[in-house]
């Protein structure tokens, strides 16, 4: 009887957290490291590969080399010139930051766009996240947008990076494909979605016009605000439109990504 035995190299293994991999895996995973991003587990390496998202470096578990989920992954990264290491389980734990350390993680360069691309088309439909602090949230903001035809997304003010790797996790590979942008300063995010020629609807918590009620047709940004104070005074003011959605009593508000989808899809709807 003839053994087939695989022809692959074997990736050379990392045995010390001390190695410099680890650093740059833990200081990517911050979001400390410009331009970059850590993608941690099986289903966002393997999107940000479909995305053609340029990955510098793969690590995987000693033991995943043959799972059959994880093996092919490992194969496409090869083949384009991904380094490739492989990482015994204390490594590993180093690497990811997830609780239960996943079996495989890369770092990719992170993608850029410019505001052309994010009020793309004739009638872009963009969300600014505004000081929305939780990273699942931006990630899920980014996740129904995408799913619901928005152009791109904006986290401004205080809004957790939408490149960390919570809010990747949160976007399930969505902010690999959609526009987002990052501005540190809400006013100049709005000032922005204005110049592009997009109306603004501010979401508030009362006192605003139904969400079914209004146009939300032609180019628009919709301002959704972050966990407690929500979008600021001057910002809700200087919007063409003001937006509740109704509820009943004694609920006061919605969770920022819950908000964002309803908007995205009423304004699907719409158009």
């Amino acid at each position: 009887m003839v053994i087939q035995r695989s022809s692959r190299a074997m990736p050379p293994t990392i045995t010390s957290r001390q190695n410099p991999v680890v650093a740059r895996c833990r200081e990517a995973a911050r979001g400390d490291a410009p331009g970059v991003l850590l993608l941690d587990g099986a289903h966002l390496v393997s999107e940000a590969l479909a995305a053609n998202i340029r990955l510098q470096q793969v690590v995987v578990s000693s033991d995943a080399l043959e799972n059959p989920y994880i093996q092919p992954i490992v194969d496409v990264a090869a083949r384009r010139g991904v380094d490739v290491v492989t990482a015994s389980a204390s490594v590993m734990d180093a690497v990811s930051p997830m609780r239960s350390a996943s079996r495989i993680v890369a770092i990719g360069e992170r993608p850029v766009h410019d505001v052309s691309r994010i009020y793309g088309g004739a009638s872009p439909l963009v969300i600014i996240a505004i000081d929305v602090q939780d990273p699942g949230n931006v990630g899920a903001i980014v996740r129904v947008a995408e799913a619901g035809g928005a152009t791109g997304v904006i986290a401004a003010g205080a809004s957790a990076n939408p490149f960390g790797w919570k809010a990747l996790r949160g976007s399930m590979g969505s902010a690999l494909r959609l526009p987002v942008g990052i501005d540190s300063h809400a006013d100049h995010a709005v000032d922005d979605a204005r110049r592009q020629g997009c109306r603004l609807v501010a979401t508030v918590p009362r006192g605003g016009q139904s969400h079914v009620e209004v146009d939300l047709r032609g180019p628009l940004a919709v301002l959704v605000g972050g966990e407690g104070a929500g979008i600021a005074h001057g910002l809700v003011e200087a919007a063409d439109v003001r937006v509740t959605i109704p509820m009943e009593d004694p609920v006061e508000s919605l969770n920022a990504a819950v908000t964002a989808a309803l908007l995205v899809y009423e304004a699907r709807r719409q158009r």
